[in-house]
């Protein structure tokens, strides 16, 4: 038998009882997946604005979607629309640039308009995309000020589309298990959160490194918003729900206001 300290009994010992306290309070986590009957319905035709990195996770996704079809695309790069064209059998006639975007109004194979930009450029085409007819999706952070969330509201509603925020997190198990836990108090009253997110956009260590802000809109802030509005949404908008039961990124939220 293996030795062991009474130290490392104590600490095992209080992971298991804890363990099993957590586990039994967990039925999202232990039931099985129940088996669904494969969808036949109509596939929700979807045009990704802006080919960039995350772009194309988004296509892998949709590619293997049973509810969604990657049906166009708009870029401001010929040489991407050359390459998705091909990889993703996407006909000239749902591939757009930025300057005749607005032609897509005519388009009846696309219904929604995933808009994947950086952030300083989410009003602009969530605005364009309403006008046009086509739901929307934006990614996260919705856009840089409150006075640009509410402009593009007022786009969606005025053209009687709806408008989402691409953030997974309101649908993974193990938030909305976690959501489940705080707002019914299981453990008691949620009274502290910490969390903690960086980004290494290059070597701080190296100086030699040239940093050109030109080639990462993350450091440019007129198109991130900057660090505070594009980096701490992954730590404001878990939280949030977990206390309150709402998510309440507002007018009184200082990132929102660029201070």
């Amino acid at each position: 038998m293996k030795n062991i300290s009474r130290r490392s009994f104590v600490n095992k010992l209080g992971l298991g009882v804890g363990a099993s306290i957590v586990i039994s309070t967990l039925p999202s986590f232990m039931t099985q997946e129940k088996s669904q009957k494969p969808y036949t319905g109509k596939k929700l035709n979807i045009a990704l604005c802006g080919l960039g990195h995350y772009a194309g996770i988004l296509a892998s996704g949709i590619e293997v979607s049973d509810y969604c079809n990657l049906a166009g695309i708009v870029t401001g790069s010929p040489e991407k629309a050359i390459k998705w064209k091909a990889k993703y059998n996407i006909p000239d006639k749902n591939i757009y640039n930025y300057q005749n975007f607005d032609e897509i109004i005519n388009n009846k194979d696309i219904d929604l308009v995933y808009v994947v930009l950086p952030n300083g450029l989410h009003k602009e085409f969530v605005i364009r995309s309403a006008k046009a007819g086509k739901n929307v999706i934006t990614e996260k952070p919705m856009a840089i000020s409150v006075a640009d969330c509410e402009a593009m509201i007022k786009a969606c509603d005025d053209n009687n589309v709806q408008l989402a925020i691409g953030y997974r997190l309101h649908y993974e198990p193990t938030h909305l298990e976690i959501k489940r836990l705080g707002q019914q108090k299981v453990f008691g009253q949620v009274r502290f959160i910490e969390a903690s997110l960086g980004y290494k956009t290059y070597d701080t260590l190296d100086k030699t490194t040239i940093v050109d802000k030109s080639k990462d809109w993350r450091l440019n802030k007129k198109l991130s918003g900057g660090s505070s509005a594009d980096g701490f949404r992954y730590l404001l908008y878990p939280g949030q729900p977990l206390c309150f039961g709402r998510r309440t990124y507002s007018r009184y939220c200082p990132i929102w206001n660029n201070q």
